[in-house]
């Protein structure tokens, strides 16, 4: 391999950072790693020059600190900085000119809503408006394509609206809705019993019906089957009542994610079940969302950060529970739904919650996040699960393009291997890094999907 000249920094110790540095040497670079630097190891290794250095950790206070303390040192040299939250970011960008933010989530979003909406589609992403850009694949590679973001009709809409009731997907609303109707269900029982067989007026029928559920008692002149009857429904009205009481008081003080009536209810078929409300996650949602697509996150963290910004992103329903209960992928209609997309960041739950996805719901499309561990990319080979995106190999491939001076503008992938595209619409292939490490030091086969098959 020819050496080259050129000499650049890579700081952090994520995947990205290492797809990063295995990208640059697989191409004759001098590449300086430092994975967790104190201010000291810092400061030293910036003591020689670089072509351009990028900060790649998960942490975006710990990346924001190593840009500021880089710029410091070396000010004229270009940065590229990988951070998550936008309010950051864009002060960063203000702090320092030379620096360039991005995002794997943001880099990755588009990716998987691509592979969620059509096989066909490499990426899929909303610009202004209802407008969309599209990228699919042809025997020439990736070329732009026009997409028509997704309109449903008025009657669809409000049918679905209106009907969450009948939908509900946590116990707490279920109890809620089964109490409500249980209570009607018994006045209007008592009510038709009085005023068709007791012979009694409306205003009365009701009074007594009333009565009855708020175990008052019936009427003083009841008696005979009316009476036992009413009874036992005064009985049945107390564990109503009970069951309706809980769930009001759990629908008022826990989280609500998820609306009965209106634009938060659950979709009733054509969506895609989003597993894991991370950073992918929530930048797949509000893709999806923005695309006219339907999303019902899962997230089994009742504490995540992201839970906070549900409703400020937009997200129409989010679901607390364990992507891998089949019976919740059951009540969230795994089976009618458009596809799975499991984007959480441990590839082993990733891999459980795709393998209960499958067998719920086998005709469905399912799409996984890859690239923390390694561990997809060796499980794939063995097991098909689904359509694989590695993030890690995304993001990479966007921030080496950018070190080696182009100006990239999105990054695609098939499964198999991934272009960079560049300012004027380019597609550029990018070599794929063939090892990760993971936590435990050990090194793994990695392959872009390698042995995956698209449902």
């Amino acid at each position: 391999m020819e050496s080259r000249s050129e000499r650049f920094l890579v700081i952090g110790a994520s995947n990205v950072a290492r797809h990063v540095r295995e990208s640059l040497q697989s191409c004759g670079y001098e590449v300086v790693r430092l994975t967790a630097p104190s201010d000291g190891d810092l400061r030293e290794a910036l003591a020689s020059s670089y072509q351009a250095i990028a900060v790649v950790t998960h942490d975006d206070v710990l990346a924001l600190r190593y840009a500021l303390t880089t710029a410091r040192v070396q000010s004229t040299t270009p940065i590229i900085v990988t951070m998550f939250d936008h309010t950051i970011a864009a002060r960063l960008r203000a702090v320092l000119p030379q620096s360039f933010v991005t995002s794997p989530a943001d880099l990755a979003a588009p990716v998987l809503a691509g592979s969620c909406i059509s096989e066909k589609l490499l990426a899929v992403r909303h610009t202004h408006g209802r407008q969309a850009e599209a990228v699919a694949v042809s025997d020439r590679g990736p070329e732009e394509v026009p997409f028509q973001p997704i309109r449903r009709p008025l009657w669809r809409s409000l049918a679905v609206r209106s009907s969450g009731l009948l939908r509900t997907p946590d116990t707490g609303t279920r109890m809620l809705v089964f109490g409500l109707a249980g209570l009607l269900a018994v006045i209007a029982a008592d009510f038709a019993w009085l005023l068709f067989g007791g012979h009694h007026s409306a205003q009365s029928a009701l009074l007594d019906a009333v009565r009855v559920v708020t175990t008052v008692g019936p009427a003083p002149e009841a008696h005979g089957v009316y009476a036992v009857m009413s009874a036992l429904a005064m009985l049945v009205t107390v564990l109503l009542t009970a069951m309706f009481t809980a769930g009001l008081i759990d629908r008022i003080l826990g989280p609500r994610l998820v609306g009965l009536v209106g634009a938060r209810v659950l979709p009733h078929s054509g969506h895609v079940i989003v597993v894991g409300l991370g950073q992918v996650g929530l930048r797949l949602c509000r893709e999806l969302t923005a695309l006219g697509v339907d999303v019902v996150g899962v997230e089994r963290n009742t504490q995540a950060p992201g839970l906070r910004l549900v409703r400020a992103l937009r997200i129409p329903a989010v679901v607390l529970g364990h992507g891998d209960d089949r019976r919740l992928l059951e009540r969230l209609g795994a089976r009618r739904a458009l596809a799975v997309a499991v984007v959480g960041s441990d590839d082993l739950d990733n891999i459980a919650t795709a393998i209960v996805a499958q067998t719920v719901a086998p005709a469905v499309r399912v799409v996984l996040r890859a690239g923390e561990h390694g561990t997809l990319s060796d499980t794939g080979t063995l097991l098909p699960l689904g359509v694989v995106r590695d993030v890690s190999a995304l993001a990479a491939s966007y921030v080496v393009c950018w070190m080696e001076g182009g100006r990239p503008r999105s990054v695609v992938s098939d499964g198999n291997s991934i272009w960079v595209q560049t300012d004027c619409g380019t597609f550029l292939r990018r070599p794929v890094s063939k090892s990760v490490e993971t936590p435990d030091n050990r090194s793994l086969r990695v392959g872009i999907g390698i042995g995956t098959v698209d449902q």
